[in-house]
């Protein structure tokens, strides 16, 4: 079997590893399977993470703030060391609204994660979706340094 067939093979049970570890609330089984030199982008909210650390945080900011939420693999493709999977992530989120009440809504994001791996392990990984849709804001406001302003 050529090394690129094996890199192939090895990427996308590794990808849908990850996810399942999400799923469960295993943040640090998800992590160990990054490389220590790796790039974590969530291009919906614009955060990026080059820290195992801080994405750990962001991994476990998500699930306190979206409790409910699942996340479903709708397809994965993997060509090479890189793996492209589409997905349909469902939560509820609860909203302030008019004279100090409060709403719920059912979110259905689809979205699109694309992966590269480098001897085992992820060394990219960039998640594509709208992020006014996600109603994400406050978990991108938790990352984000406001010193600046």
């Amino acid at each position: 079997m050529s090394e690129i067939a094996i890199e192939r093979a090895a990427a996308e049970p590794m990808v849908l590893t990850a996810v399942t570890h999400l799923q469960n609330r295993e943040v640090d089984d998800a992590i160990d399977l990054f490389a220590e030199d790796f790039r974590y982008i969530d291009r919906g909210i614009g955060l990026e993470f080059t820290s195992k650390e801080r994405l750990a945080e962001f991994f476990r900011k998500t699930r306190e703030l979206f409790p409910d939420s699942c996340l479903h693999i709708d397809s994965i493709l993997t060509s090479a060391d890189h793996t492209v999977a589409e997905w349909t992530l469902q939560t509820t989120v609860t909203e302030s609204f008019y004279a100090g009440l409060t709403r719920e809504l059912q979110i259905v994001l689809h979205g699109v994660s694309v992966m590269r791996t480098k001897n085992g392990k992820i060394t990219d990984w960039s998640d594509y979706y709208d992020g006014p849709t996600s109603r994400r804001i406050a978990l991108a406001a938790h990352f984000t340094d406001w010193d600046g302003f």
